[in-house]
């Protein structure tokens, strides 16, 4: 072979090696986790009230998966669950965490075991940047200020707020009688230093987190990573804080349309910066939703019953928009998966499929991958069902103040609540009554049985680490 020949074997060799260095590139993982939304907050999941035409538009862009589910319908657990890929009950957070004495009342562990699976630490060991920005709950805070720094769990930075450690912002208010005053909470956290402290007003949150993502962004791709970051705004939890022209009567309802917008519009400016930048747009996958439902003081789950801190769909039914243009098909875009049933624990193993890292065995997780579902492609049911347990300081739904069930199991088209002793049956088909208004626990007897039968024995078998006696008792 003549030296031409080697020259020009030599150069599609090199071709070659950069066009598959492209098409296996580690994705960038955009995971965006609201706080406190309703399965019905949002334009595009039928709320003609509420500004989110940025947000409406990327759910244009990609596809919904209707039927996503949290693994519980308060918010440490269930940050606890798309973190390590477990039921929260298996690191000891049934609720949200607390002061110290609070959580050892409700039999929780202060924060979450720092030797817990996370997807973070799995992506930076692929060399992923990785980063935690807006709030944490998962341990640090009150008066506890021993728990691990964010960054101990996989993160090469991270930005919160009062309920975690290390960097953070905290908050000045002015409404709801602060007027530009600091809440016990900033107080508290102010004390406990383990990090830069920033004072900001609540208002200017949002905005400061997603600048901070923009910065996240930036620093990855100046070296040379894929990215893995977390962007947990704590919008739209009260106090609702929106810019003053927003805030329009000061009511709840005209704080939290103010705060909806608001959100909107500095995601809107994110959103356009990834797009804009070919890299990235080629390259991210945006995953959107929430970590329980609405406080039923501020807004609703829309037809879904229940809200945040009970079992029914309104509690723990969250919405779900992917945008990922390099792998959803153009005639997908808009479209709506009714089919798929997807959980907070099917997170983990989803983003590790994403990123094409193998998942250890020995990481023990719950949840099951849900790859082509995010693809937009069908998706094969899932192997196990989906339980929960209830936080146990809330035995009661806030509105009519029944007794909320203790125990769920969604399987295939029917959702099961029920009482640790098995009392309090109610059997829902979630396909043909979504809005949980028939109980067939009489009518399908046997079936309803064996679902019980079946949730009884994950509670009493699954390694939980909490006191599962504080369930006979009343907390307040």
């Amino acid at each position: 072979m003549n030296l031409k020949s080697l020259l020009i074997l030599s150069l599609l060799s090199v071709i070659l090696s950069i066009s598959l260095d492209a098409k296996d590139k580690h994705p960038n993982i955009l995971f965006i986790f609201i706080d406190d939304m309703g399965y019905g907050d949002l334009g595009c999941y039928g709320n003609e009230e509420v500004s989110t035409p940025n947000i409406n538009q990327l759910a244009e862009e990609g596809i919904r998966i209707n039927q996503f589910y949290v693994n519980s319908p308060i918010c440490s657990p269930s940050r606890t669950a798309v973190t390590t890929g477990n039921y929260p009950s298996r690191w000891g957070i049934t609720s949200f965490i607390s002061a110290r004495q609070h959580n050892q009342q409700r039999g929780m562990k202060q924060w979450v075991d720092v030797k817990a699976p996370t997807v973070a630490r799995e992506l930076q060991k692929a060399g992923y940047y990785t980063a935690h920005i807006g709030k944490w709950h998962m341990g640090g805070g009150r008066d506890v200020g021993e728990a691990p720094l964010i960054t101990e769990y996989g993160f090469d930075e991270s930005l919160t707020q009062f309920e975690g450690l290390g960097d953070r912002y905290l908050a000045t208010y002015e409404t709801m009688g602060y007027k530009g005053g600091k809440r016990g909470l900033e107080k508290n956290s102010a004390k406990l230093g383990r990090g830069e402290i920033r004072w900001e007003k609540r208002e200017n949150f949002t905005r400061l987190f997603v600048d901070s993502t923009l910065q996240a962004i930036e620093r990855a791709q100046k070296a040379g990573k894929p990215f893995y970051i977390n962007l947990w705004p704590d919008d739209i939890h009260t106090p609702l804080e929106p810019p003053l022209e927003l805030r329009g009567d000061l009511s709840m309802k005209a704080r939290f349309l103010g705060v909806m917008q608001e959100m909107d519009k500095h995601y809107g400016r994110l959103f356009s910066y990834i797009k804009a930048n070919p890299e990235l747009a080629e390259n991210t996958l945006i995953v959107f939703t929430a970590d329980n439902g609405p406080d039923a003081k501020v807004n609703d789950a829309a037809h879904l019953r229940g809200h945040k801190t009970v079992l029914y769909e309104g509690g723990v039914r969250e919405p779900f928009i992917v945008w990922w243009p390099s792998k959803i098909p153009a005639k997908k875009n808009g479209s709506i998966d009714n089919a798929t049933v997807m959980a907070g624990i099917d997170l983990f193993p989803t983003f590790m499929d994403v990123a094409g890292v193998k998942i250890n065995d020995k990481l023990c997780l719950d949840g099951e991958s849900r790859y082509k579902a995010i693809c937009g492609k069908p998706q094969k049911k899932r192997q196990a069902p989906i339980y929960w347990i209830r936080p146990p300081d809330r035995p009661q739904t806030a509105i009519s103040k029944e007794n909320a069930p203790d125990l769920s199991i969604r399987e295939g088209d029917y959702k099961l609540l029920m009482d640790i002793d098995g009392s309090n049956m109610q059997l829902y088909n979630i396909i043909d009554d979504e809005s949980e208004t028939t109980n067939l626990a009489k009518e399908h007897a046997e079936l309803a049985q064996k679902m019980a039968k079946k949730l009884s024995k994950w509670y009493n078998n699954y390694p939980h680490t909490i006191d599962k006696s504080v369930y006979s008792k009343i907390i307040k």
